[in-house]
């Protein structure tokens, strides 16, 4: 686990190349973000259990699980997490109904920064509803 201050957003990467996982940390921690990292869909969902977050990166093509299959499991388990699907080819149109976005891996250097903002600004805070339950 990684410490968080309340004022930032937690992003999780999902993403088996680890080149890609170096280059989202780093591009999100320079812009505020706090950052945790998982090479495989598996052990993207065992931290998201473990640990608080506001958004998923989800790659889409990944041996074991693919991304449509990581984030039906996170919908079902937090209907309310911004996932923002990642992927350097075409993805069926059922993996597009399944998360908030979809990003293009070619577009991802300028397209990601706004959508997460744009996105973990509009979804709702989970720890006010947890408290609040």
């Amino acid at each position: 686990m990684i410490p968080t201050s309340p004022s930032k957003k937690v992003i999780l990467c999902i993403d088996d190349d680890d080149a890609i996982l170096r280059y989202e940390k780093a591009l999100l921690e320079r812009h505020g973000y706090d950052v945790l990292t998982a090479s495989s869909g598996e052990q993207g969902l065992r931290l998201m259990a473990m640990c608080h977050c506001d958004a998923v990166l989800l790659d889409y093509e990944m041996p074991g699980m693919k991304g449509h299959e990581v984030a039906s499991e996170i919908k079902l388990r937090r209907p309310d997490l911004v996932i923002i699907l990642l992927s350097g080819s075409d993805v069926p149109m059922q993996a597009h109904a399944l998360v908030d976005a979809f990003v293009p891996k070619l577009e991802s250097s300028r397209q990601l920064l706004p959508m997460i903002a744009e996105l973990c600004s509009r979804s709702p805070d989970p720890k006010r509803k947890q408290e609040s339950a």
